[in-house]
């Protein structure tokens, strides 16, 4: 391998030493009592958008402006490069500079979580010390599918044990099975929490049962659960969930930092009626109209959207009357 575990180990050991994990607001939501987890994930992290040009050219300046106005909203961290930041349409020098262009902007004492999920585990390596060197604090690792016929539970612990042994950074893996057709086994997933390096996962799957064993079969480990959609936040923090990286909160994030902070404060009555407000909104701008949604969405509060690369398609005018309409009967416009 080209990164020893040797050398792993050492830069983790000094990067650690730069992060401080932020107080929990309350105990007993996704660790034992009397544990607290050594790197805190708690709380809404919103996976960015990549904004475009005209020419579908990532634009830096848009970026830095939605940034500026995500700074007022007290989410825990950033998601970059996840599937909300059509990852998969990046070169892999976009891929870096857009992390650097969101680490000079990001403040010192929220988390940058970048996507290095690549389909080979020695490409997955190699970008995730890329992540690290641009200034990225966790890896997120989406799960290799392309051959997902051979992606057996061994296959997959093998793979995210040599990214975990490699990485200078901490990791969480990424179940999402809507995009790769894969779930990441239950056993793996209580496997490779084990790993000192491996300290959570981000599942998009929705299976509140899941989610819930999940939380229950890692509990003797510095392991986190992070809801994947605010369709189910309010479920996942139930059922013992940390946060919740949700694409929704590139639209509506103080209302998804303000659901956590009632359910953080067992305001359950409060927190339903918001969270049944957020349920037809975050349907729209992921299964039913996906980034095309989302992006336009973001244009009717204040941020930039603006096109996706192709070939993912804008929204029809009858398209952008409907998502206008569900935000609409909902409260939000």
């Amino acid at each position: 391998m080209a990164y020893s575990t040797r050398l792993a180990s050492s830069l983790r050991s000094a990067l650690a030493a730069l992060h401080r994990a932020a107080p929990r607001q309350c105990r007993g939501l996704s660790t034992p009592q009397g544990s607290e987890p050594s790197f805190n994930l708690g709380g809404i992290f919103p996976p960015l958008t990549t904004p475009f040009s005209a020419t579908q050219e990532v634009d830096y300046a848009q970026l830095e402006g939605n940034l500026r106005r995500y700074a007022s909203i007290p989410f825990r961290g950033l998601v970059v490069l996840g599937s909300n930041g059509e990852y998969p349409y990046l070169a892999s020098r976009e891929r870096v500079e857009v992390v650097s262009c969101v680490r000079r902007a990001l403040p010192r004492d929220r988390l940058l979580l970048a996507g290095s999920g690549c389909e080979s585990t020695q490409a997955t390596i190699e970008l995730t010390v890329s992540m690290a060197e641009a200034g990225a604090d966790v890896a997120l690792v989406v799960t290799p599918c392309y051959y997902r016929g051979a992606m057996s539970t061994a296959a997959l612990v093998h793979h995210y044990t040599e990214v975990g042994d490699a990485s200078p950074i901490p990791v969480v893996l990424y179940s999402v099975p809507a995009n790769t057709g894969l779930d990441l086994p239950m056993e793996a997933v209580i496997t490779l929490a084990q790993h000192p390096n491996i300290i959570g996962i981000k599942d998009s799957g929705g299976d509140i049962t899941r989610m819930g064993l999940m939380v229950h079969k890692t509990r003797q480990e510095d392991f986190q659960v992070l809801a994947g959609s605010a369709g189910f936040l309010l479920a996942s923090y139930a059922v013992g969930a940390s946060g919740g990286v949700c694409a929704l909160a590139n639209v509506l994030g103080d209302a998804l930092c303000q659901l956590e902070h009632l359910c953080r404060k067992g305001q359950w009555q409060e927190a339903r009626d918001l969270q049944h407000r957020l349920i037809e909104p975050n349907t729209a701008v992921t299964r039913r109209f996906g980034i095309p949604g989302l992006k336009k969405a973001m244009e009717w509060f204040g941020y930039y959207g603006g096109p996706c690369r192709a070939p993912l398609a804008p929204l029809s005018p009858a398209q952008v009357e409907e998502l206008r309409s569900t935000f609409s009967a909902n409260g939000w416009l």
